[in-house]
């Protein structure tokens, strides 16, 4: 039997268990990719998420947004929304700069593959044109999430070859929320 996912925008009592999936996902990313070694990165990342999902909750970032997902009222994956990433700016030469950005996508080790981001990108979607938005951006540099954007999202807007060092390109991607409804 399939489980049930409920999603909804993030609130305070949400934190705790947040800040464990990014505590969970990003350590696994980091260690599938080979660069568990990068121990102050991974924690920089995991900070960074942490102080990015706070700030949603108030009222100075009203750009910026968390959804979470749930199975049996446990956070078990978050997504945001927000404006462009320095990344993404710096990969475009600032041309995508005016465009909000797909992020936090993260999903507890446990529950990956069992339909939580798709689901998380189907409700940020909807929101998204309920919101009148017609485009996002999203970016990568981790090559394990990037094959499966490329299946999702196609062709990236943009390779920045080597920004990470050799054979590590960053990828960013222009879509239209309408084809991800």
């Amino acid at each position: 039997m399939k489980k049930q996912f409920s999603i909804q925008l993030a609130v305070p009592l949400d934190l705790e268990a947040a800040d464990h999936v990014f505590e969970s996902s990003i350590s696994a990313a980091f260690e599938q990719e080979g660069l568990e070694a990068l121990i102050d990165d991974i924690q920089q990342e995991i900070e960074h998420k942490k102080q990015l999902l706070r700030a949603s909750l108030s009222d100075l970032n009203p750009d910026l947004f968390f959804l979470t997902a749930k199975h049996n009222h446990n956070v078990v994956g978050t997504i945001s929304y927000g404006p462009c990433g320095e990344e993404i700016r710096k990969c475009t030469n600032d041309e995508l700069r005016h465009m909000g950005t797909l992020g936090s996508l993260y999903v507890l080790p446990s529950y990956q593959g069992q339909g939580v981001g798709s689901a998380l990108i189907r409700a940020l979607m909807i929101r998204l044109k309920e919101m009148e938005v017609a485009q996002f951006c999203l970016d990568s540099g981790f090559k394990i999430a990037q094959t499966k954007w490329l299946r999702k999202f196609g062709t990236p807007y943009t390779v920045a070859k080597d920004y990470w060092g050799e054979d590590g390109d960053h990828m960013v991607w222009l879509c239209e929320v309408q084809d991800f409804l």
